[in-house]
């Protein structure tokens, strides 16, 4: 008996054939359950955050991205390292793999390894030709927005408390912006606007006069939330990150956030073929599996799609996410497919099966634990400038619909 396969413990002897007993219209059913599960998952929160017709409410689309989050974090500690764990270190191994902890060594190892990618990526400005035209859907942040303790109110208050200027200083600071607004030259020949810090966003700051008193921390934008310029707690680019909605963004913070999207892409589809794998060949357990991997799959379709939704993407790219959430959602039906096409030959108790297992595993939970903790969480929760400015109840509330995502996932590690 052992511990083996993607998401559950299957009974097995090593070395043994797999527990297929049959039932083949039922896995084939799975093929088309669990696609759509999957589909839906991963494209709903695409369409509902581009679509006018759906009119989704900004508080379902809320829900559903932390949600989301909280799901793909629960995912890699407790249905990618752990199974990987258990098959690694599984009786049933011999030699130098015995030896160490690997799975939790390969985890560390991807940790650093998609830094260190993200890094370059960011470095090296990958995507920087297309960092100026990008669009970005986030009904959730329009939620945030209205929460933020800053109002209208602040920024009335704020400029009526100014000494009046004179004619000569009203002179000196329109001929000031307006040799600020003209208009230069980007990398691709397109006119761009500079702003200070070199950083445009979907808001002008208006400059502060220091000599008449103002406070230069209090930077009064068009959207009426004072900007925080002197805030040191806010790392370089730290007001880059996946739900912020600009009209333009530096180069290297953009290629960061499109090496996170693929870094994510790339951990829950490698997730998705081993779930599709041993789905197929699953034995006396395969009728839970069916019933918790299908809601599993729908949970991670919504994690996935919640970012593909709210990433900027340049307007020549619009087509990327229905493409990455496409790809996510047949994966698992693909796999299962090609499961039964093999049933006869795969052994899920053999030492090559559980090693090759164990090092996927590792490896995407590697992927997701980064991408959960410094994408999902730091990001979206620390360094948004969105999220920063909310209420406190509206920050608590993102919170608790991540912990919820992140408990449910947990608990469907009982079964799957």
């Amino acid at each position: 008996m052992g511990t083996v396969g993607h998401d559950y413990t299957i009974p097995y002897e090593c070395g043994s054939e797999n527990d297929y007993d049959g039932r083949l219209g039922v896995r084939i059913s799975a093929i088309f359950v669990i696609g759509f599960g999957s589909l839906c998952g991963a494209l709903l929160p695409i369409m509902a955050a581009r679509s006018k017709r759906m009119r989704v409410p900004p508080l379902a689309f809320f829900i559903t991205k932390y949600f989301g989050s909280g799901v793909i974090i629960a995912t890699a500690f407790i249905h990618l390292l752990a199974p990987a764990s258990d098959a690694l270190t599984s009786p049933c191994l011999t030699g130098p793999i015995t030896n160490y902890d690997w799975a939790e060594g390969i985890a560390l190892m991807t940790v650093f390894l998609m830094f260190f990618i993200e890094l370059m990526a960011a470095r090296f400005d990958v995507f920087g030709e297309q960092a100026h035209d990008v669009e970005a859907y986030d009904p959730a942040m329009d939620l945030i927005r209205q929460s933020e303790k800053y109002d209208a109110d602040t920024t009335v208050q704020t400029a009526s408390s100014q000494p009046p200027e004179s004619s000569e200083q009203s002179s000196q600071n329109a001929d000031t912006l307006q040799a600020d607004d003209s208009p230069r030259e980007s990398k691709n020949g397109f006119p761009m606007t500079p702003l200070p810090n070199s950083h445009s966003h979907n808001h002008h700051n208006s400059v502060p006069d220091i000599e008449a008193g103002e406070d230069p921390s209090k930077v009064i934008t068009s959207n009426s939330i004072p900007g925080r310029e002197d805030d040191f707690s806010y790392p370089p680019g730290g007001e880059d990150h996946l739900g912020h909605q600009r009209e333009h963004i530096d180069d290297d913070h953009f290629a960061a956030q499109m090496t996170a999207i693929f870094i994510l892409e790339f951990g829950v589809i490698f997730h998705s073929v081993f779930i599709g794998l041993t789905l197929a060949v699953a034995g006396e357990n395969f009728n839970v599996l069916y019933i918790v991997l299908s809601f599993h799959q729908t949970f991670e379709g919504l994690g996935l799609g919640s970012r593909l939704a709210t990433a900027e993407w340049p307007r020549s790219k619009r087509w990327m996410p229905w493409v990455l959430g496409s790809a996510y959602g047949v994966t698992t039906p693909i796999a299962i497919a090609i499961g039964l096409g093999v049933q006869t030959s795969f052994a899920p108790g053999s030492q090559k099966t559980m090693i090759v297992n164990g090092v996927f595993d590792s490896i995407s939970a590697g992927i997701l634990i980064y991408t959960g903790l410094v994408e999902l969480m730091a990001h979206e929760f620390m360094f948004n400038p969105e999220m920063r400015k909310s209420s406190i109840k509206m920050m608590m509330f993102a919170f608790l619909c991540m912990c919820l995502g992140a408990g449910l996932m947990a608990l469907l590690g009982k079964w799957a």
